[in-house]
């Protein structure tokens, strides 16, 4: 989003809120709008008001919903601003100066007659990423131009153009192969006949190519992207310029009627949702924006319909999960990495932390979802759906926990599991990586809080695993000798005298051997009491 005038640089709105004591800007979702907002080269702006230590300010502000750095749109207004009738002209004048130099019908003409050209007529300008008719030699004679454009390359257009990679703005990365074959595959398995993509135009094009050379094949497709490039490459009904962030089409009327009866056709069945944002992107306008394609396929519905949901699958990465579920409590998270020819990191193969943290978010069941074994998944019987082959199911946690593919380790203080690099830090209460800044000191020993020493030097650097290994032994105990251990409280576990305390207290002096620390308190070979 673009920052306001009297601050430099962008203003990062994504995680500002939700957070005590956090700053930054926050979405004013569209319900509490009392009047239209106004208009900039992007379709409505947004309403934001910053954030301080957690407190709102009284001034909010319109800023632009797609652009999050004002050297791509330095559209701001006081929400309180009036402004005159120059300046409203003036803002009118320059939201024209930036629209598509050719209107849709235009791209659509000049696509028939392209088609129709010989192939050593059929030229496209790499500069100004455009399809070059023979009229339009003159005015590109100085450009880099590639001639015999073939029908099959016309097919694929994310080949020919140039993708945008502004993080702020586009940041237009597009699937790799794999993952839209997968994709296509599991819509196909699935019995879905339509799909509307959002932001995702590869799998529009594969979509299209399997249809064109599989007889069997009957899945159409849409495209909804704010890339106004890809119409000169379709026509009306295969695509729409759109904005995701306010659900805005640029081409008006005419193409929301098109993505209506795209939803709506044969009452609304056998349609889905696929989605793909960008990762910048504030998760709360984009909720309400997908409502609003949820509610446009619903007026399709009959009354008896009225329960249904749209399926979706939303591309987004999997440390968003507990903010998407937020608008969307029927989400579930799949393990499934997506990948990218164009990003430098979110690569398939990779191990460990390096692997792409993009995941596939839907209303669908899992078990509905069977993801391929021969990539590295597998099927847990106990969840009933399919993994990463190192997510490894937890007895404690009664699921598959890992979320970014790596083996988790249960923390029995903190009642789940957690990152394997992380350790339960004392001052917090909770895991955390080891060098995190917490409530406790900011300098000094990270464990024991001691000024005088570090980390990696403190004498009770292994405390925190003995502790979680005490407690963990302590679990393991109550099940196989039920008699000897009483929940005295919901927190605390006592030793009360049973047939079987000798043997107890053999097992727990040869696994304390010296006091340990939890929390701060002092733990005793003598009062046997520990905090859970």
């Amino acid at each position: 989003m673009a920052a306001p005038r009297d601050e430099p640089g962008s203003v990062e709105a994504e995680g500002s809120s939700g957070r005590q004591g956090s700053s930054g800007v926050k979405v004013v979702l569209p319900s509490d709008l009392a009047t239209p907002a106004p208009l900039c080269p992007h379709g409505p702006t947004l309403l934001f008001v910053k954030v301080n230590q957690g407190k709102e300010e009284t001034r909010r502000f319109y800023a632009c919903s797609a652009c999050r750095d004002r050297k791509d749109c330095n559209f701001f207004q006081w929400e309180d601003e009036k402004l005159s009738e120059a300046r409203l002209a003036a803002r009118e004048a320059h939201n024209q100066k930036c629209q598509p130099p050719l209107s849709r019908s235009q791209c659509v003409e000049r696509y028939l007659k392209f088609i129709e050209l010989p192939l050593s007529q059929r030229r496209f300008c790499q500069g100004c990423q455009q399809l070059l008719l023979p009229d339009d030699g003159e005015q590109h004679r100085e450009h880099q131009v590639v001639g015999d454009i073939s029908i099959t390359q016309l097919k694929r257009p994310s080949q020919l153009l140039y993708p945008l990679e502004n993080k702020k703005t586009n940041a237009q990365y597009l699937f790799t192969d794999r993952s839209c074959l997968f994709l296509v595959d599991l819509l196909s398995a699935l019995g879905f006949r339509r799909v509307l993509c959002v932001g995702t135009p590869r799998l529009h094009e594969l979509i299209r190519l399997k249809a064109s050379g599989d007889k069997k094949s009957n899945i159409k497709s849409l495209l909804l992207d704010i890339d106004f490039r890809y119409s000169q490459f379709y026509m009306e009904d295969s695509f729409c310029h759109y904005n995701m962030f306010n659900h805005h089409f640029f081409d008006g009327k005419a193409a929301l009627d098109v993505c209506r009866t795209f939803l709506q056709e044969d009452k609304g069945e056998g349609v889905i949702m696929v989605t793909d944002p960008p990762f910048g992107g504030l998760v709360e306008p984009l909720a309400v924006t997908f409502k609003k394609l949820i509610a446009m396929w619903k007026e399709g519905q009959s009354q008896d319909n009225g329960h249904k949901e749209l399926p979706i699958f939303w591309i987004f990465p999997y440390f968003f999960e507990a903010r998407i579920c937020q608008f969307f409590p029927s989400f579930c998270m799949l393990d499934y990495q997506v990948d990218y020819d164009n990003h430098a990191l979110y690569k398939h193969g990779k191990r460990g932390r390096k692997q792409s943290p993009v995941r596939i978010f839907t209303n669908i069941p899992p078990n509905k979802i069977v993801l391929p074994i021969e990539e590295g998944y597998r099927f847990c019987s106990l969840c009933q759906r399919y993994v990463s082959v190192e997510n490894q199911h937890c007895e404690h946690c009664n699921s598959c926990t890992s979320k970014d593919g790596r083996k988790w380790n249960h923390c029995f203080l903190c009642k789940k599991c957690v990152k394997p690099s992380w350790i339960h830090c004392n001052t917090c209460s909770h895991c955390a990586l080891p060098d995190h800044s917490c409530q406790g000191p900011k300098d000094g020993c990270f464990i024991c809080g001691e000024l005088d020493h570090k980390r990696s030097t403190c004498p009770n650097i292994s405390t925190t695993k003995k502790v979680n290994t005490l407690v963990e032994f302590f679990y393991l105990l109550e099940k196989k000798f039920p008699c000897v251990f009483v929940l005295s409280n919901p927190r605390k576990y006592s030793i009360v005298r049973g047939s079987e305390s000798a043997k107890v207290n053999e097992l727990l002096l040869s696994l304390l051997g010296m006091v340990f620390l939890d929390r701060g308190r002092e733990i005793s070979q003598k009062s046997l009491q520990f905090y859970r």
